[in-house]
This record gives C-alpha cells, sequence and structure tokens, in this order.
C-alpha cells in the first residue's frame, strides 16, 4: 500500500538526514481511488493535479485510471501497427488512448484510430532533418522543433519578437526537409534553469545551485548544464555530498553525481506541501497525460505532456529528445524531478515563462540518463 509520507515538524533532505517519526495520521492519508484499474498516488499529488488541471478529485481518480490504461495500450498499438504506427496521445475529453495510422494496418486495439498521412518514421526522419540542418547550433530567434502527433506534423517554434534574416533562412530550409514542417509564432524563447535554488537544493563548486532529479544506486541524477565532471556539490549546510561522475549539456541535458560514504539515498521525491512523494518505477505516460514536477523555488506544479523528442534551441547549444509540456517552472528548478502518479519521468531542464503567467518547460527523461550512465533508481 503506498502512502503519502507527511513529515511531522521537519523536513527531511533527500540525500542525507535520518528520518524522523512521522505523524500516524498523516502517514495513512491516502490519495483514494474510484477504480482497481487507478494507480494510488500521494494526497499532495492529487491534490496538486486537481488544482492544476481543474479537476475535481473524483475527476483526477478517473483520470489517473484512464491514463494507467492508455499507457498500457500505447505499447500494444506500437507493436501491433509496426511501419503504419503514427503515434498516439491520451485524450482528456473522451478519456482514451487515440492512434494515428498512416496507411492500411489491421490491429484490434482498445483505442480510438484515426487515419493519418504519415508515419512516426517519416515525421521523426523530417525532424532528424532539421537537427543535421542545425548542427549544434540553430540562430537565436528558433526555439526548437518537435514530432506533434495530433496534427501529425513537424512543429518549428520561433520567437516573433527576435526573427532575423538568418532566422527566416532556417526556417525555410527546415520547411523544405519535408511537406508536414510547419511553423508556430511564440513571443519566449526557452533558456536552462539554473540560477536560483531548486528542490532539495545542491551547491555545485559552493556556487551555483540546482536541484536533485532522483536517487540513483550511488548517487543522483539531475541536469547537465548544472555541472562538469569533478566539480564537487554540498548541501545546505556546507556538507560535502559527492561530485559529478559525468555530464553531457548541450547535446543533451544529463548527468548524474557520485555522492561519499555515509550520504543516505532516499527514494522519494520532495513535494513542498507537506508530503514525500513515492517512486516505483520509471514507466514513460502518453502525450497528453498529466504530469508533475517539484522544485523549490515555485513548489509543486502541474500540466499535461505535449510532444516527445523536441529539440531545443537554447543560448549555450541545441538539446536533443526533450518533452515539451504546459507545466511552469523558474530559475531554480532545474534539475528537479518529475512525476506521472508514482513513475519518474525525468528532470527539469529550462523553459519559458513562469508560475504567475504560465509557460512551457522542457524535460530529459530519466530512462536515458539511467541507460547511458549504468544506473538504476532508488524506489520507494
Amino acid at each position: 500500500m503506498i502512502r503519502a509520507l507527511r513529515l511531522a515538524g521537519a523536513f527531511v533532505l533527500a540525500f542525507g538526514l535520518l528520518v524522523p517519526s512521522l505523524n500516524s495520521a498523516a502517514a495513512s492519508d491516502l490519495a483514494a481511488t474510484s477504480s482497481v484499474d487507478a494507480p494510488r498516488v500521494a494526497a499532495g499529488l492529487a491534490e496538486a493535479l486537481g488544482r492544476d488541471l481543474g479537476l475535481t478529485p473524483d475527476q483526477v481518480r478517473t483520470r489517473l485510471a484512464q491514463e494507467e490504461k492508455a499507457r498500457a495500450v500505447e505499447d500494444t498499438a506500437r507493436k501491433a501497427l509496426g511501419d503504419a504506427y503514427a503515434g498516439s496521445w491520451y485524450d482528456d475529453r473522451s478519456g482514451e488512448l487515440v492512434v494515428a495510422v498512416a496507411g492500411v494496418a489491421s490491429a484490434d486495439l482498445d483505442a480510438k484510430v484515426v487515419p493519418v498521412a504519415h508515419t512516426l518514421a517519416e515525421l521523426d526522419s523530417a525532424k532528424a532533418r532539421i537537427d543535421r540542418l542545425a548542427g549544434k547550433a540553430a540562430p537565436a530567434a528558433v526555439n526548437g522543433w518537435y514530432v506533434d502527433t495530433r496534427t501529425n506534423t513537424v512543429v518549428v517554434t520561433v520567437n516573433r519578437t527576435k526573427l532575423d534574416p538568418a532566422a527566416r533562412a532556417f526556417v525555410a530550409l527546415a520547411k523544405s526537409a519535408h511537406g508536414a514542417v510547419r511553423v508556430v509564432e511564440e513571443d519566449h524563447s526557452p533558456k536552462p534553469l539554473a540560477d536560483v535554488v531548486g528542490g532539495w537544493p545542491y551547491w555545485i563548486n559552493s556556487a551555483g545551485r540546482c536541484s536533485v532529479g532522483f536517487s540513483v544506486y550511488g548517487g543522483y541524477v539531475t541536469a547537465g548544464h548544472c555541472g562538469r565532471p569533478g566539480d564537487v556539490t554540498s548541501d545546505g549546510n556546507g556538507a560535502v555530498l559527492g561530485s559529478f561522475a559525468a555530464s553531457s549539456f548541450p547535446g543533451n541535458d544529463m548527468a548524474w553525481v557520485r555522492t561519499n560514504a555515509g550520504v543516505t539515498l532516499w527514494g522519494y521525491v520532495e513535494g513542498y506541501d507537506g508530503y514525500w512523494y513515492y517512486v516505483r518505477g520509471s514507466a514513460q505516460v502518453p502525450v497528453g497525460s498529466g504530469i508533475c514536477r517539484s522544485g523549490s523555488t515555485t513548489g509543486m506544479w502541474c500540466g499535461t505532456i505535449v510532444a516527445r523528442g523536441q529539440t531545443v534551441n537554447y543560448p549555450q547549444g541545441v538539446v536533443y529528445n526533450l518533452t515539451r509540456t504546459t507545466v511552469c517552472a523558474e530559475p531554480g528548478d532545474s534539475g528537479g524531478s518529475w512525476l506521472s502518479s508514482n513513475q519518474a519521468q525525468g528532470v527539469t531542464s529550462g523553459g519559458s515563462g513562469n508560475c504567475s503567467s504560465g509557460g512551457v518547460t522542457f524535460y530529459q527523461e530519466v530512462n536515458p540518463i539511467l541507460s547511458t550512465y549504468g544506473l538504476s533508481l532508488i524506489l520507494s
């Protein structure tokens, strides 16, 4: 049984201090589910989903059950359709998975099937051509590009306030990569979020600060732009935690910190709302699913997944394969944890906007970090 760990009178550092006694009433405070198919989640996570997605408690429970089913159906659809698979997403209006199919394919799927012109492989190939066009960087006005399975297109986003001849030329070449490429104008540009304290903060070389993502055996994962191999990390009391064992940015935005002997690692996420959130695995959920992130600058905020595999053009260079969301974030939330239900999804990379006016935030998925560095999550 999964319980929401609400701490009585003290916060617990996710990588160092002893666990204090739990308030027995609060420790048994659960987000109840209305269906056996719905995963049981911490009460605080359900509350955050309800607040940010405008849902009642019953609607939250229903959505969690629907998303759990959609995740399983998506795996089946991808395998059953093969080359005809054109992507899929959770539709919050119908409460079911929508599967796009290009061409003729026969499969008995427990989902809504829609015909489209282009396969996912075709769209991914078009996006890869734009990746090669950009190389390590694109013009500053070009924010990024991603496959949008709902519209069966490749979207290139640009900052309309910064458009110049170089950006217009890049967009023209990008559009020539495939007829499915379209341009969306925005009035902002993304940036990494590493300059203010984040969710359980750590300091890099006693200067810059970032957030712990998830505990792994031997240390923790975080954002690559937070530090370089050999950089020393410490906690808020000045105690040395360890050092960056590996880091990649730009290109990717992933890193892991190897902690020293005596540092205790916990398989939880701090919600800054009186709860710890359980981590039960790292199964990735479909586009359209609800998702939440935690950071000490802004606390727990939720939204939905818009697209996977986006290329983001930061001032420091291009980063590939980030996930685009509607969740807000602010400086200091970098490296922090992303959860869907009780499944780890990724670590905060960067974005635009803020939690007063809203924004777009990108995260680096956690499974590529684990596989790249040969790491395993510490589970609750």
